[in-house]
């Protein structure tokens, strides 16, 4: 363990502590796609965490030679949760495995595991499933059809997918609106997405319970959602027919999920407060930048993870003054 210089503040948080809190701030977003999405939801998120828990365990005990692997500190089962909000409830369960082992093993295990891998494992996994099963990661149950029963489900878009395939087809904003789903459904959850996606009001429920409780900082979600507000809302105002309002981005997607839960990441974010707003800065431009420029309907996982990237380079742009250290002037 690498111990800083002094001084040293004692604190009563421990990785398990945080960790379980991450766990309890899902449980609002994870009972809305319950509702939503019914017994999918269940069998995604349960393949998803068992996978993720059990795929740790065996890979530190056979390929880190730990004696006795300790996977009750919850970054697993956050790893399993978190990627299970980030797919359709409609995925086939061997593919959520796959997408599980491949988020701990490659994203996590291969760079020596917890806190030291440099992107965030469950986005990994998420990109690694949209590139290898594209059809299915983008085919969206709609919300209260089937839900209790094992059948296929009806599917529709996404907010993000309407929007986009609209203005490839040459149709206005004004003509789209009539036809996207409202903002009251948006921001309570009754439209297509991906589970974590789907209710803005469930995940800033937990992200202000993990502000409450000090397990992340204001920083990054402050300056993503403002980075996103402000660059949107400037296309907006240069050509609405074209650029939809900043409202929209803020409700649509899994913006709200990457801002509080994927980005504020402690091992895969950067560790000093002006850090944290450069990178939440550059995650909301990416965002945008792929969500109008890009090919994919959402730029939310590609901008964190690139950013995760750059996180080495920014903490040592921004490093604090050492304690006792005297400038000149």
């Amino acid at each position: 363990m690498t111990v800083s210089g002094s001084p040293h503040i004692y604190g009563d948080q421990t990785v398990k502590k945080i960790m379980w809190g991450v766990v309890i701030a899902t449980l609002p977003a994870m009972l809305v796609s319950v509702w939503y999405f019914g017994i999918g939801a269940i069998t995604t998120t349960a393949v998803a965490v068992l996978t993720c828990v059990i795929a740790e365990y065996l890979m530190r005990r056979y390929l880190l030679n730990e004696e006795h692997p300790d996977v009750s500190d919850g970054s697993a089962i956050i790893t399993g949760m978190l990627l299970s909000f980030n797919v359709p409830s409609s995925l086939p369960w061997w593919q959520t495995m796959l997408g599980s082992i491949f988020a701990i093993g490659v994203a996590k295990i291969s760079f020596g595991g917890l806190g030291r891998n440099l992107f965030n494992p469950a986005l990994v996994g998420r990109v690694f499933l949209l590139i290898s099963f594209p059809v299915n990661m983008t085919t969206w149950p709609v919300p209260l059809s089937n839900r209790w029963v094992l059948v296929d489900a009806l599917t529709g878009p996404t907010p993000l997918g309407q929007l986009k395939e609209g203005l490839a087809n040459g149709e206005t904003i004004a003509a789209l609106k009539v036809h996207l789903p409202s903002y009251q459904d948006m921001f309570m959850g009754q439209i297509g997405g991906s589970l974590g996606e789907v209710s803005a009001i469930a995940i800033l429920i937990g992200g202000l319970y993990m502000l409450y409780r000090g397990i992340i900082s204001w920083h990054i979600p402050v300056a993503y959602l403002t980075t996103v507000a402000v660059f949107s809302g400037i296309l907006y105002l240069i050509n609405p027919a074209h650029y939809i309002d900043p409202l929209f981005h803020l409700l649509a997607g899994g913006l709200m999920l990457g801002a509080f839960f994927m980005a504020t990441d402690m091992v895969t974010s950067p560790m000093s407060h002006k850090g944290m707003l450069v990178f939440g800065l550059g995650c909301g431009l990416l965002t945008v930048m792929i969500r109008n420029w890009g090919a994919y309907p959402e730029g939310v996982s590609f901008a964190i993870l690139i950013m995760n990237a750059f996180v080495p380079l920014i903490n040592k742009g921004f490093k604090p003054k050492r304690f006792g250290e005297v400038t000149n002037g």
